[in-house]
Order: C-alpha cells, then sequence, then structure tokens
C-alpha cells in the first residue's frame, strides 16, 4: 500500500508536473487482483453501486509464462482528493479488496476528467 508520504508525493509531482488542477475533479482509477475473475466480478458490481465505474476486467500477458494467472479488474471515480483523503480511500480499498477476499487492491493512478466522465445530477 502507498504510504502518506507516497501519497503526498504524488500529489506533489502532479502539482509540478501535470496541467491539472487539483481543486477539480479528475480521474481516479483504481485495480484489484484475484487468481480468478468471479470475485472480481462481484466486486465490480459492489463498487459500482458505490460510485465506481467498472472499465476493465483482463488477464495481463505475464513476463514469466510460469507465473500463476492473474486477473485484474480497473474501476474509476471521478473525484477531487488532497493527501488525506486520498490516503483514506486506499485503505478503505485495501480493506475492501480484505473483506471480499481479493487477492489485493493494486493501487491507483490518475489523469484528467473526460466529458463523459463527470457523473450527471
Amino acid at each position: 500500500m502507498m504510504t502518506k508520504e507516497d501519497v503526498t508525493e504524488l500529489f506533489a509531482n502532479i502539482a509540478e508536473n501535470a496541467p491539472w488542477d487539483l481543486s477539480q475533479p479528475l480521474l481516479w482509477g483504481y485495480y484489484f487482483t484475484n487468481p480468478t475473475s468471479e470475485p472480481l466480478e462481484q466486486a465490480a458490481t459492489v463498487l459500482a453501486l458505490q460510485g465506481y465505474r467498472p472499465v476493465e476486467l483482463y488477464q495481463p500477458e505475464l513476463d514469466d509464462p510460469a507465473a500463476p494467472p492473474v486477473w485484474v479488474l480497473h474501476v474509476e471515480k471521478a473525484e477531487v482528493h488532497g493527501v488525506d483523503s486520498l490516503h483514506a480511500r486506499n485503505g478503505e480499498l485495501m480493506a475492501f479488496a480484505q473483506e471480499n477476499q481479493l487477492a489485493s487492491y493494486d493501487g491507483m493512478d490518475v489523469g484528467p476528467v473526460g466529458a463523459h466522465d463527470v457523473p450527471q445530477l
């Protein structure tokens, strides 16, 4: 899991290198892994009810052909975060992975929000 220091560094990097306004919603992607797809499909349904948009469930190509198979669930949500709120969200999603017996919460990424990503009221 990312430490609070890692999250602080991420925000400093965004502020310095990305043309994004951190006071406006950004598109945050969150990733979960598991050796089988079924638990991730169920997790996607639960996360969708919590406002996340399921993006993709896929099996990445692994560098080591002898490695056990892994599935990845990618969900996203347009929202505003600061260091404390993103650190808390990572903790919540790690707990979600444990509660739903997923192999891992594998972290997050961030990008600009497109017109189709903004929640409609």
